[in-house]
């Protein structure tokens, strides 16, 4: 399998010559959908889910489908009948040859003021996972690890002790378009001397075999 980072929390996943994009949202370039055969979005904020990207996707290839949760996936059934399929919790199916199981519910708490809405994660191939805005650890192991390292809602205590409990064999920086590049080295180096595992990030548009 062929992981390519694309900017903030979507990431290209390649196999047997079919393509699996996860979370194109507002940060992300706008090609980073182009040649999607399945589609996977974790939650309605939109630097996960931009919905013309979506749309496009879905335009430009009469047979991509996306699975997400009900409230994005309201937002797009209707114009592509068929192709949008609501997931949550338990939930296993197939996407352009990849295995699925969805793990998660809730966002993970910004503030007590700010209502939670629903958020799952996607374990691809039982390997990769990518947990949304939620450090949600499945029950079941994972290889590699997509560390959502900057957010409004963590901080990298919480980031370094989410990579022990997960245990991945390696984990790859998503949601890092917040992060300044004088903070990181900072990250770089914490995450990888006291999380426990192979820590690395990658350039948007940069790629690792998996």
């Amino acid at each position: 399998m062929k992981l390519t980072k694309k900017s903030h929390a979507c990431v290209r996943l390649e196999k047997d010559g079919r393509t699996l994009v996860l979370d194109p949202g507002m940060f992300t370039e706008e090609d980073a959908v182009l040649g999607a055969d399945a589609l996977l979005v974790t939650h309605e904020h939109p630097d996960h889910f931009d919905e013309s990207r979506l749309r496009a996707a879905l335009e430009a290839n009469g047979a991509a489908e996306i699975w997400t949760l009900r409230s994005v996936a309201d937002r797009l059934s209707a114009a592509f009948p068929g192709r949008v399929h609501t997931v949550g919790h338990g939930d296993t199916f197939t996407a352009a040859g990849f295995d699925v199981q969805v793990h998660g519910e809730l966002h993970a708490v910004i503030h007590p003021d700010i209502p939670r809405i629903t958020n799952v994660g996607y374990l691809v191939d039982g390997a990769v996972f990518h947990p949304g805005d939620a450090l949600t650890v499945p029950d079941h192991p994972v290889d590699t690890l997509l560390l959502p390292v900057m957010a409004p809602w963590n901080k990298i205590s919480e980031v370094i002790d989410y990579v022990r409990e997960v245990k991945p064999r390696r984990a790859y920086d998503i949601h890092d378009a917040l992060l300044t590049d004088l903070a990181r080295p900072i990250y770089d180096r914490q995450i990888g001397e006291l999380g426990g595992t192979a820590h690395a990030r990658l350039a948007s548009g940069a790629s690792a075999e998996l």
